[in-house]
């Protein structure tokens, strides 16, 4: 029998082993750890090979740990937090021990992009500060962008010169109709056209819709034009029409609302934004990893 190197072990595993010791459940420590139940189990499976011995014991009621595993759990604790307290030093050296993130969003960009990234950018840097202010429209953020007043606009990607842009997501467009109607995908112009159609009065958002809409061979008339998206929802589940609507903009979509794909494809890109030549804190940057760490970031879009 060799002796174990305890080189090969790893933080990832370690922090898996504590995550369960604690929850007591594959399944929320993974959820805790931002990771599939999957890995979390390969990843004690594999700690438990290296060691040659059982640190889990799994069953009904869940995961407990072994009578040897207990001490051991106690020794990877005192190894994270060794290890938190290097971080410390040095995100201490960067300004990173505290700081402030003032960011401008999209309520639905707020509701479905901002949670995880902000939560991740917390685990790392608990002490940084965020600050969320919502607008409706782009030109808005991009104004409290120009003004300073906001740090990070998360919202449409930006084509105006002067900003740093990076794309986090597509958003695409659909047709939302009442819980009575038998709509379904793939729709036909002609049964978007037999509802009263409600849109947003002024918005980019209602202006692409209208021009999707002007590619059907059948007049669709607007019967409705109202502010909020919500208001546009509850008029759809009160049977008053169908509405078109960016998909984080209509989720959580009511139970009964048919949902069905446009006739055209539809959708805007979300992206994160900063001005291009400003002096940005280290904060700043920390979150705009933690969001690239949570969404599907890309290259600089160039303007």
């Amino acid at each position: 029998m060799s002796a174990i190197n305890p080189y090969k072990l790893k933080i990832s595993q370690l922090r898996a082993l504590v995550a369960v010791a604690d929850c007591k459940n594959f399944s929320a420590a993974a959820l805790e750890l931002d990771l599939s139940q999957s890995t979390v189990s390969h990843a004690i499976a594999q700690l438990e090979e290296e060691l040659g011995v059982q640190l889990v014991k799994r069953g009904r009621q869940g995961a407990r740990v072994t009578p040897v595993g207990d001490p051991i759990v106690a020794q990877a604790r005192q190894v994270l937090h060794l290890l938190e307290g290097i971080a410390r030093e040095a995100n201490r050296e960067k300004g990173l021990d505290s700081g402030l993130v003032r960011i401008a969003a999209f309520r639905s960009a707020a509701t479905h992009l901002l949670p995880s990234a902000i939560a991740r950018l917390h685990r790392h840097f608990p002490n940084i500060q965020v600050d969320i202010a919502e607008y409706g429209e782009t030109y808005e953020i991009e104004h409290a962008l120009r003004q300073r007043e906001v740090d990070v606009g998360v919202a449409e990607c930006f084509t105006e010169e002067g900003f740093s842009t990076w794309a986090i997501a597509e958003d695409e467009y659909i047709a939302l109709f009442p819980p009575r109607s038998r709509e379904k995908s793939p729709l036909t112009w002609e049964r978007l056209a037999s509802y009263p159609l409600i849109l947003s009065r002024h918005s980019s958002c209602s202006a692409r819709i209208r021009k999707c809409l002007q590619q059907s061979d059948v007049p669709i008339e607007i019967a409705y034009e109202i502010q909020e998206d919500s208001t546009a929802i509850a008029m759809v589940m009160r049977g008053l029409g169908a509405t078109i609507l960016p998909r984080m903009a209509a989720e959580p979509i009511p139970t009964g609302v048919k949902v069905c794909q446009l006739p055209c494809p539809l959708s805007r890109t979300m992206g994160a934004s900063i001005l291009e030549n400003a002096l940005h804190p280290p904060a700043v940057f920390a979150f705009l990893d933690a969001l690239r760490n949570t969404g599907q970031f890309r290259e600089p879009i160039a303007v």
